[in-house]
């Protein structure tokens, strides 16, 4: 027990690091005069960061879905794209007269003859309005599929299935031009949020710092849930769903609320994305983005919640140095990467670091 809890405070000693390093250190050094010192982190740079935090967030959601209730979702990329709907349609409507046409709805809607904002438009004009609606209206999307799929008792491969039909029809539904959503070009060229001009590095630091605190929030939030009494239902229910139905638990239920929440951390990612990234489209939000997000939790170790940080930031950190550099492999070493994962390290960066640690104590002791 002691050796346990000297272990636990390592873990939380390496986190309070890595979080303080993240939170203060990372934009002091965006600060650091002179572009040739190797400590200078440029304003693409934080902003990137800044990318793979957000996704990070969404990886943690899908961790508690699928690494401790064992639930495999390959929709994911639509609570993640309902999220950053919200925050774009709030942003489009802050362009207002600096639009090209001068208009007071968006040019798209313009080119598509609306003459008239859409009233599902107009409550997203209120900041308060969108910042609930980034997380509630995903979960709100996912209490309605959850409940009859998971009274249905649909599970396993077959809920993989389904997910991955919903992830589709979602991106076929928002590239049609008539949803008033700008179809297959989604939403683009944003100026401002609350004032702020996004191309500023000011705004984009304090657009870095703030996605680090979400980040830090969702992780401690996550870490509380799998910890309590309800962290240990989770778990039967990924080891053991029938026994613990004859113990007079609900799986559905229970399967139902953390898919919720899993969906409502998604949407808090892409709220973060959107003002980041300065787009958002159906691309974003349909079948390969959703498995993408499965790959950054196998590789990080799902189960885990530091393995899905570690592996949302380090598969997308490869990412854009492959499709830099190697633009024609990328999609490559993705699926190789994956069929690494399920066939030689099937716990992911975490699990191989656990038996490295095993190995070495067996050796040395």
């Amino acid at each position: 027990m002691f050796v346990s809890h000297q272990k636990k405070k390592g873990e939380w000693l390496v986190l309070t690091v890595i979080a303080f390093g993240l939170l203060v250190v990372v934009p002091l050094l965006n600060l650091v005069p002179g572009e040739e010192s190797f400590l200078y982190l440029s304003d693409f740079q934080i902003n990137l960061l800044g990318k793979y935090l957000a996704f990070a967030i969404l990886a943690l959601g899908i961790d508690l879905i699928w690494g401790y209730t064992g639930i495999l979702s390959l929709g994911h990329g639509v609570f993640f794209g309902l999220g950053a709907y919200c925050m774009g349609m709030h942003l489009m409507l802050q362009i207002g007269d600096r639009s090209v046409y001068g208009s007071a709805i968006p040019d798209f809607m313009v080119w598509n003859r609306v003459t008239e904002l859409p009233l599902f438009w107009k409550p997203f004009s209120s900041f308060l309005f969108m910042s609930g609606a980034v997380i509630f209206v995903p979960m709100l999307v996912a209490a309605l599929f959850g409940f009859f799929a998971f009274r249905s008792r649909i599970r396993g491969v077959y809920f993989a299935i389904i997910t991955q039909a919903f992830a589709l029809s979602a991106w076929l539904l928002f590239n049609r031009n008539e949803l008033n959503l700008g179809g297959t070009n989604g939403l683009t060229d944003f100026k401002t949020l609350l004032g702020f001009e996004l191309a500023d590095p000011n705004t984009v630091r304090g657009l870095y710092i703030v996605t680090v605190i979400a980040l830090i929030g969702a992780y401690l939030f996550c870490w509380w849930m799998v910890r309590s009494r309800l962290g240990k239902v989770l778990v039967a229910i990924r080891d053991h769903e029938n026994r613990l139905r004859y113990s007079g638990y609900s799986p559905a239920a229970f399967k139902t609320m953390v898919f919720v929440i899993s969906a409502g951390l998604a949407g808090l990612a892409g709220a973060l994305y959107v003002p980041q990234v300065g787009i958002i489209t159906p691309s974003q939000m349909g079948v390969l983005p959703s498995i993408e997000m499965v790959v950054w939790v196998a590789v990080g170790g799902r189960g885990a919640l530091y393995g899905a940080v570690i592996g949302a930031v380090g598969v997308n950190w490869a990412r854009s140095f492959l499709t830099t550099n190697y633009p024609d492999v990328w999609l490559y070493f993705l699926g190789g990467l994956f069929m690494a994962v399920v066939l030689l390290f099937p716990n992911g960066i975490v699990g191989l670091v656990q038996q490295a640690q095993r190995w070495i104590g067996r050796r040395f002791s």
